[in-house]
């Protein structure tokens, strides 16, 4: 995703499973302070990824934009430091 942000995506809820609009792109785990170390995941040629921290499979979703999972609510918004 060069000249672009890498998307981040958590799972507080501990879904099997998360669908993503994107390949390349950051796992959190939980979100802070129950988040693993974040880790840049690319699934390359392949359809799906599985984070060798928390085991979530990652689905890559081509009708999803960057921001968007199913299920809903597992893309992480930074925060700015104060």
């Amino acid at each position: 995703m060069a000249g672009g942000s890498i998307p981040h995506f958590q799972n507080d809820a501990g879904h099997a499973a998360i669908d993503i609009g994107v390949k390349e792109f950051m796992c959190v785990g939980a979100n802070p302070p129950f988040d693993h170390p974040h880790v840049f995941l690319d699934m390359g040629v392949e359809d799906e990824k599985v984070c060798p921290y928390c085991s979530t499979l990652f689905r890559y979703d081509p009708a999803l934009k960057a921001t968007e999972t199913r299920p809903d609510g597992c893309f992480y918004h930074q925060r700015s430091a104060a």
